[in-house]
């Protein structure tokens, strides 16, 4: 269920489990990439939801949460330990796509003992962005939401899924976009990843265009003990393009956790 809950002024919005959390339960908070909103974890939470305790977040500024969003990765980490403090939610698994990948990181690397583990999605220690996506979201958004709701699956996907990106992202105030997309550009955990202690599993689609293999092979280099799954016939969206071998993967990481 959508879950409503006030956070420093602004209605902040978040699916959870029906009838709370429950004590013997692992809790999984599940943070979206740019411009997108709980429902890019439709596939996760709708199966997994009754095996584990399930927050999906809304960010500032997406889905059913009050704006505007913010322009840094580190604005958007205060944004979730407030969050999860106002859930009251300890120690969980933090699991980020793209943006949210960022967010997890950088989650785990300020606030150390806040969670159980971390498990980046289709992410990097530095995510770059094209000046000129940046620019067209300035000027003329529409063909750059078309652009990136097209390479953001594998080609073999792009029929099933593309149209259905690009709808969602179309949604998102272009402004909120581009402050998406420019807190990535900025990103550079490069030296402070190394220092995260928890476990990780850091996941990626084999054909992601957008976050390539080689970004999260260098998280996975970084974090002591930590694993990778990658994906095969999937792109940057590897939790949409194949839910069930995505699903298999977190099911089986958060299974060997204490």
């Amino acid at each position: 269920m959508i879950h409503l809950q006030d956070i420093g002024g602004r209605r902040i919005a978040c699916w959870v489990n029906n009838g709370g959390f429950l004590p013997d339960r692992k809790t999984l908070v599940f943070i979206h990439g740019s411009g997108g909103d709980h429902t890019n974890w439709l596939m996760q939470f709708t199966s997994m939801k009754d095996a584990f305790n399930i927050a999906a977040l809304d960010l500032p500024g997406h889905g059913r949460s009050e704006g505007p969003g913010e322009q840094t990765v580190t604005a958007y980490v205060e944004w979730v330990k407030k969050i999860l403090d106002g859930l009251g939610i300890l120690n969980p698994v933090l699991i980020g796509h793209s943006l949210g990948a960022a967010i997890a990181l950088s989650f785990v690397i300020r606030y150390a003992g806040s969670a159980a583990a971390v498990v980046p999605v289709a992410g990097g220690a530095k995510m770059p962005v094209n000046p000129m996506i940046l620019a067209g979201l300035k000027q003329d958004p529409a063909p750059i939401i078309d652009m990136a709701a097209k390479f953001s699956v594998a080609k073999q996907n792009r029929e099933k899924f593309s149209n259905l990106l690009a709808e969602g992202l179309a949604r998102i105030d272009p402004e909120i976009l581009h402050g998406d997309f420019s807190a990535c550009n900025d990103l550079d955990i490069t030296e402070a990843i190394a220092g995260i202690k928890v476990p990780a599993l850091v996941v990626c689609g084999a054909e992601d265009k957008m976050t390539p293999p080689s970004l999260s092979e260098f998280i996975r280099e970084r974090i002591p003990g930590a694993r990778l799954a990658l994906i095969e016939g999937a792109g940057h969206f590897v939790m949409i393009e194949d839910s069930e071998a995505f699903n298999t993967a977190l099911t089986a990481f958060v299974n060997t956790l204490p």
